[in-house]
């Protein structure tokens, strides 16, 4: 049993992180005092969104805030949430669907940030049937992991994310499920989701295969390139990673896969409440 969520990450933003924010990302106390406000005003005349002040502070880091840039991404995500609702919606962890995948762990952050202060997402890929589950409640499980680990672990609106998709041993039926999906797992990742991915690693994946997601690179800016790697080893993947926070199957003493896995089945669970005003938000923009 989970025995205090204050066991995965500091909530409060330190001196170094507030640093680290001005140089990176252009935000001060002032910035961030006047970008809010107008981009909620924005929210109210041209989206007609509920929107709390954290997310709109996700949407800035990420556009270093730029407030055009800003605007854009905002409407790209709210966008591919109107185009894949079930990617989005539905965020009910008690669904026996969902139950299933959380019970084999398909996505887990890591309780702690690696050295670099940046959230890492582990995605064992290969872990589901994909004759069973659908790749909308994959969606769904990756959605609600990081907003959870966003909610106890904030600083990762600063630092970025890491995401690491363990691929080792695909089935066909596994490649012929995620290649229609590709280009919007590259639209979430680089142009809608508040989230500065910082690496993006698909390992461990036979070089017969690996095609699937080199096709990801025609789709990618320069910039996303560079973070992007496609490898049938996990050579570099880990090396920011400190032992103590990987699980014992990956090198670390941090703990098995199965403890990690149970962990945030129950975190995720005792969100579920917190996750579903985010659909409740949604039904109430579709119908006003």
């Amino acid at each position: 049993m989970i025995q205090s969520v204050e066991c995965y990450a500091r909530q409060e933003l330190t001196t170094e992180d507030k640093k680290y924010a001005a140089t990176h990302l252009n935000e001060t106390d002032e910035i961030r005092e006047n970008a809010i406000p107008e981009i909620r005003c924005w929210f109210e005349d041209e989206m007609r969104i509920r929107i709390d002040d954290f997310l709109i502070l996700r949407f800035l880091r990420v556009c270093k805030f730029h407030l055009e840039k800003t605007k854009i991404r905002i409407r790209n995500y709210y966008k591919q949430r109107s185009h894949l609702p079930d990617w989005y919606m539905n965020k009910d962890p008690f669904l026996p669907e969902l139950q299933e995948l959380l019970d084999l762990g398909l996505v887990l952050p890591l309780r702690k940030p690696d050295n670099k202060g940046r959230l890492v997402l582990l995605a064992r890929g290969t872990v589901h049937d994909p004759k069973r589950h659908k790749m909308s409640d994959i969606a769904k499980i990756f959605v609600m992991a990081t907003e959870v680990a966003l909610k106890y672990y904030p600083a990762a609106s600063i630092y970025g994310c890491v995401f690491l998709a363990d691929m080792i041993n695909p089935s066909v039926n596994l490649m012929l499920q995620v290649r229609p999906h590709l280009i919007n797992w590259v639209q979430l990742c680089q142009n809608c989701y508040p989230m500065n991915y910082k690496k993006i690693n698909i390992y461990n994946i036979p070089m017969i295969f690996a095609i699937n997601f080199e096709i990801i690179k025609f789709f990618l800016t320069a910039k996303m390139k560079k973070r992007f790697d496609v490898s049938s080893n996990t050579l570099d993947c880990f090396k920011d990673i400190p032992s103590e926070n990987l699980p014992v199957e990956y090198g670390g003493t941090g703990g098995t896969l199965q403890e990690l896995t149970e962990y945030w089945k129950q975190l995720i669970e005792e969100n579920g409440d917190w996750l579903a005003r985010d659909d409740e938000n949604d039904r109430i923009n579709s119908s006003e």
